[in-house]
This record gives structure tokens, C-alpha cells and sequence, in this order.
């Protein structure tokens, strides 16, 4: 069977609808929802299977949208419509299917059963052995820069389908649409559709295939590639090498500036950094990356707009953001950091409670009741002082007597409809398993 015929499958079709209905996502410049793409897909199937066959079929352009990046840049994304996401989907799920077999074991980036973590490892066990040098591979611009003949040429290798291979040229030429205006892509897989994770990684695959046959210790996570080496002499050669190789055989450049030989504990990848702890090497999260949560929980707990909000809401919200860092973070060394985490999220979560009460007696009242029922033992002199003190209320959450009050215990396990605030610390050692 023909690839463009187990592309256009009614199996394999339904599965790429499921896939792209379950990641939702925005919609493209059509503005047909995910929603909505069932009905249309019902009634127009026949039509749009017979155009893929006979190659009239038509991509529209993607939509242009940016997401900021860490450095304060933005990272251009291009949204395909939600059927030509469909399509594209119908089109990844065969092709990652044999190249899965191809694709080097060092790649994690964008493959099932494997993740960022994977990653990591495969570098920890490299320094470990001894391959203390990192050579740090930015490649400028990778998924505007990658050559569409270049791509076709090596897709022809394993997917010998003109249909198929016609269709794929067609998504990568299809344009984009910009402040109401269309440019053309002549260059470039545009990030934000299913075709591209899998493109990039075919594009790659190539330099996989020659750091193996030098015998060189690597790992990639897509465009974000580590190159270790015993020897600062040898990464020097191998950065230099590798760099033209990649100009000359892939058409793409690496950055002068971020391209670099590096010590492992001055280098990050994936959101990590390196360093040795009782004479191992581990990882731990950047410095960058501590900053963004905290500047993101900031921005979630600016007083005027969380005294706004339920408490329940507020902290619901709270522990969902702290979860998800540290599930990503956990095979990290971090335990001060969740530590400190927790002591500022609980005065700051007391400081929208006392903002919430507002007035003095309302403080009063409400400081005096948690006292004799919790028996705190505070005197009611201790609780008026607070209630009518003139600090700010960022000092005066930080008291003694609100500290111990509005508990630690209270926080996490007595606030109404159980959303009891997450104790970071005791969810990073329950993950490590410590």
C-alpha cells in the first residue's frame, strides 16, 4: 500500500482527529474551532480525501502569532488551521512510525517514550564517565532556516511516495498570514503544527548519523544539542568541525555567540544546569528558570487582583503553577529552593488573607476566633496590635502572631472545599522519594 493511502485511512484519519480535538489549541486564520472541525470534516470527508489524493488539495497559511522567550525575545509561531492540523497529524503518525526505527537512540526531543528527562540522564551518565567538557550547539534560527529541497531530499530516502512527498512540500510552502498580510515561507518548518516536530527531527537525524560515526557522546532534545568530550583540545576541534559540517551538508548555521566549549557547570540545557555533589555529577534548574516561577506567581498574586478572587480560586491556581514546576524540575537538587518556595508562598497567601479582611475589627474578630479554636495562646492585646497596627500589610503578614495564627497547618489542610495550599517542600521530597 502506498503511504498516502495509510495516510488517508479512515483509522488513521479518526486517530489524528482525536489527537489534534484532545490538544485543543487555537484556531487558524480560517477561525473554525477544534469544536467545530467535526461537523465539517462530516460533511465535506469525501471532498477533502479525494483532493489529497489527486493533489488539488490546497494548505491555507498558517496564522503568525509570538510567544515570549525566556531572554525577552519572541518566539514566532505559525498556527495551521484546525483541519490542515488534522491533516498534518494524519501525515506525522506514518512517518514517525518508520523513522522510529531509524531515528538515533540519543535523540529525545518530540518521540514517544521519551522526555526531557531522558535527556538529562543520557548527559549526567556522560559526565560521569569522565566526558567533563560540553560542547554547546545553538543552531541560529533552526526552524526558520531548515531547506525545504534539503528536507525533501532526505524525507525521499525512507518515504519513496510522490503524493505523499507533494503534500508535505505543499504545508511547507504554504505561507503566512500576518497582520492581514500573506508572506511566503521559502524557507523554514513553522513551529505550532504536527508536521514540523517530526520534520525538524528528520532534518536532524542527519547530524545524529555523523556524530555516531565520529564516535562522539551527545544528546538532543530537537534543535538543543550537547556535545561531551575528555578534553578541552577536543571539544575546541569538534565544535569547529561540526559547526561546518552543518553549514555545509544541512544549510544551517550556528550561532557565533552562543556556540561554545563550556565546564558542565556553566552550561544549561533544558532548563538545567550541572554540578558535582559528593563527587557525582547532578543537575539542578537554572537560575533563570527559579526566577520565572517566582516572577510568574508574583504576577498571579499581585494583591489588587487576588483579593479579587475566592481564596480557594487563588490557591487552586497557585498549587496547579507549583506542581507543574516541579514535576518538570524533580530530578533536580533543589530542596533549599522548595523550601524558601513554601515560606514565601504562605506569607504571601497571608498577606491576600489579612488584604481580604480589610478592616481592623474584621481582622480583630477574625485573628481572635482562629486563636481559641486553634489555641494559639496569643493575648488579645498581641491580636489588637496587629489588628490596628500601622505597617504595611507585607510587614504585618510577616508578624509573629499572624505567622503563627493563619499556621502552616491551616493553610495546607483546613481551608474550605479542599484546596489546601501545596507545601512544595513535601511535594519535591514525595516525588524524589526521600
Amino acid at each position: 500500500m502506498e503511504l498516502i493511502e495509510v495516510i488517508l485511512s479512515k483509522e488513521n484519519l479518526n486517530r489524528a482527529y482525536k489527537k489534534v480535538v484532545a490538544n485543543k489549541g487555537a484556531s487558524g486564520v480560517d477561525g473554525v474551532t477544534v469544536e467545530e472541525l467535526g461537523d465539517y470534516i462530516r460533511k465535506n470527508r469525501e471532498k477533502i480525501v479525494t483532493s489529497l489524493r489527486n493533489r488539488t488539495y490546497i494548505p491555507k497559511p498558517v496564522r503568525r502569532v509570538y510567544i515570549p522567550k525566556d531572554n525577552g525575545k519572541k518566539r514566532p509561531l505559525g498556527i495551521p488551521t484546525a483541519l490542515d492540523r488534522t491533516i498534518q497529524q494524519a501525515i506525522a503518525q506514518p512517518i514517525s512510525d518508520i523513522y522510529e526505527e531509524i531515528f538515533s537512540d540519543y535523540s529525545y526531543g518530540f518521540r514517544a517514550g521519551r522526555s526531557c528527562h531522558d535527556a538529562i540522564r543520557q548527559a549526567l551518565e556522560y559526565l560521569n564517565d569522565g566526558y567533563e567538557w560540553v560542547v554547546d550547539i545553538d543552531i541560529e534560527q533552526f526552524f526558520d532556516k531548515v531547506n525545504h529541497d534539503k528536507l525533501i531530499q532526505i524525507l525521499r530516502e525512507q518515504v519513496n511516495d510522490s503524493t505523499t512527498l507533494n503534500l508535505i512540500r505543499k504545508y511547507l510552502k504554504a505561507g503566512v498570514m500576518e497582520n492581514g498580510l500573506e508572506k511566503a515561507t521559502i524557507t523554514g518548518v513553522p513551529q505550532g503544527g504536527p508536521l514540523s516536530v517530526v520534520c525538524s527531527n528528520v532534518y536532524l537525524d542527519k547530524l545524529d548519523k555523523e556524530l555516531e560515526h565520529r564516535g562522539l557522546r551527545f544528546t538532543r532534545y530537537a534543535d538543543d544539542v550537547l556535545i561531551f568530550t575528555k578534553s578541552e583540545m577536543a571539544a575546541n576541534r569538534v565544535m569547529n568541525s561540526i559547526s561546518d559540517w552543518l553549514e555545509r551538508k544541512l544549510f544551517l548555521k550556528v550561532n557565533a555567540t552562543k556556540t561554545k566549549v563550556v565546564r558542565p557547570m556553566r552550561s544549561k540545557y533544558l532548563g538545567f544546569t550541572f554540578l558535582k555533589n559528593g563527587g557525582e555529577w547532578k543537575v539542578k534548574p537554572t537560575n533563570e528558570k527559579k526566577k520565572k516561577l517566582k516572577k510568574k506567581l508574583c504576577e498571579y498574586l499581585k494583591r489588587g487582583k487576588a483579593i479579587a478572587r475566592p481564596l480557594v480560586v487563588t490557591i487552586k491556581r497557585v498549587n496547579e503553577i507549583v506542581r507543574g514546576w516541579i514535576n518538570y524540575f524533580r530530578i533536580g537538587l533543589m530542596k533549599q529552593f522548595v523550601e524558601e518556595l513554601g515560606q514565601w508562598l504562605r506569607h504571601k497567601i497571608r498577606m491576600i488573607v489579612m488584604k481580604q479582611w480589610k478592616k481592623p475589627k474584621t481582622i480583630y474578630r477574625n485573628l481572635s476566633y482562629l486563636n481559641w479554636k486553634n489555641r494559639n495562646g496569643y493575648s488579645q492585646e498581641d491580636i489588637h496590635k496587629v489588628a490596628n497596627s500601622r505597617l504595611g500589610w507585607y510587614r504585618r503578614s510577616g508578624m509573629n502572631v499572624v505567622n503563627f495564627i493563619i499556621s502552616k497547618d491551616l493553610l495546607e489542610n483546613r481551608i474550605k472545599d479542599g484546596a489546601g495550599l501545596l507545601n512544595p517542600l513535601s511535594y519535591y521530597l514525595a516525588k524524589v522519594g526521600i
